[in-house]
C-alpha cells in the first residue's frame, strides 16, 4: 500500500450487546469499504487513548454508551486535546455528545423538541401528560429511564435528571448525515418496535425540520442522526440529536444507497484530514 495513505484508528465494541442492533457486523462491513483508501486499525474504547498516537485521526463509531465508561471516555478526550489528534466526530459536539444539556437549550429557544425541564420550578412549562419521561442528563440507549404519575414530580432528587411529557406519537423517524449533506432516512412504523425499520421518503418540510438541528449543532464534518417523533397532529419533534456514535442501520438500505453513504464518509474524512 502507498506510505502516504492516511492512518485511521476505527473504535468501536464489537461485541456490545445492543437491543434491536448488530454494532460489530456494521462496523465490520463499513470498516472493509474504508480500507480501500485508508490505513485502519479497530480498537475497543477502552484502548483508544493509549493507542491513538501515530495514526492521523481517530474515528469513533459504534462505541456503545459512555455512561459505562466515564472516566475512561473523559481520558480519552483529554488525550485526544492534548496530543492535537484529530477525532472524527469533532469533540465538540453540541448533541449527545455533551449529554442532555441541548434539550434544555432547545426548549428554551424554541425548536420542535420534545418540552424537557429539569428543575422544580419550571415543570409548569410543560404540557399535561399522564405520565412523564424521567431520563438521566448523561443517559443513553435508555439507561435509567423511567415513566411516572404527574403527583410524583415534586418528589424527584433534581440536579441530574430531565423530565419530559410522555408525547403519545404515531412513529419514530431518523435522518442521516454526513457533515450537511443529508444521506437517507429510516422510520419504525410500530411505535413499540423502536428498531424494527423500514426505509423512509423524506418530505421537503421533513428535511427542513432535520437541518435545522444539523445547523445548530455547527459540526463541520461528522456523522449526525437526527431522531424524531411523528405527533398525532403531524408534526415532528425532536427527540434526540446523536452527534458521537449514532448507529446506522446499513444493513437496512439498499446497495446504492449503502455505496453513496460510504463514499460520502470517505470524502468527508478526507476533507477532514485535510484541513
Amino acid at each position: 500500500m502507498p506510505a502516504d495513505r492516511p492512518r485511521l484508528l476505527y473504535v468501536t465494541d464489537l461485541t456490545y450487546p445492543a437491543k434491536g442492533r448488530r454494532y460489530g457486523d456494521e462496523d465490520i462491513h463499513l470498516t472493509a469499504r474504508l480500507r480501500a483508501d485508508f490505513d485502519l486499525a479497530l480498537c475497543h474504547p477502552l484502548d483508544a487513548a493509549a493507542l491513538m498516537e501515530g495514526f492521523d485521526a481517530v474515528v469513533v463509531r459504534n462505541s456503545g454508551p459512555v455512561l459505562a465508561y466515564q472516566k475512561e471516555y473523559e481520558a480519552f478526550r483529554e488525550r485526544a486535546l492534548a496530543l492535537g489528534t484529530r477525532v472524527y466526530n469533532p469533540l465538540h459536539g453540541r448533541g449527545d455528545m455533551a449529554g442532555k444539556q441541548y434539550l434544555l437549550d432547545l426548549t428554551a429557544a424554541g425548536y420542535p423538541v420534545i418540552p424537557t425541564a429539569d428543575r422544580p420550578e419550571d415543570l409548569h412549562r410543560l404540557p399535561h401528560a399522564t405520565e412523564y419521561a424521567v431520563k438521566p442528563k448523561a443517559g443513553a440507549d435508555s439507561i435509567g429511564l423511567r415513566f411516572v404519575a404527574p403527583g410524583d414530580l415534586p418528589g424527584l432528587a433534581y440536579g441530574e435528571l430531565l423530565v419530559q411529557p410522555r408525547i403519545p406519537f404515531r412513529y419514530e423517524v431518523s435522518f442521516y448525515f454526513v457533515d450537511d449533506l443529508f444521506q437517507y432516512a429510516l422510520y419504525a412504523p410500530d411505535p413499540e418496535r423502536r428498531w424494527v425499520l423500514e426505509p423512509y421518503e423524506p418530505t421537503a418540510e421533513d428535511l427542513d425540520f432535520a437541518r435545522r438541528f444539523i445547523d445548530w449543532n455547527t459540526l463541520d464534518h461528522g456523522i449526525q442522526r437526527v431522531d424524531a417523533c411523528r405527533t398525532p397532529e403531524g408534526g415532528l419533534l425532536l427527540v434526540e440529536l446523536e452527534d458521537l456514535n449514532p448507529y446506522l442501520s446499513l444493513d437496512l438500505l439498499p446497495e446504492p444507497v449503502r455505496e453513496r453513504f460510504a463514499d460520502a464518509l470517505v470524502r468527508s474524512l478526507r476533507a477532514f484530514l485535510g484541513e
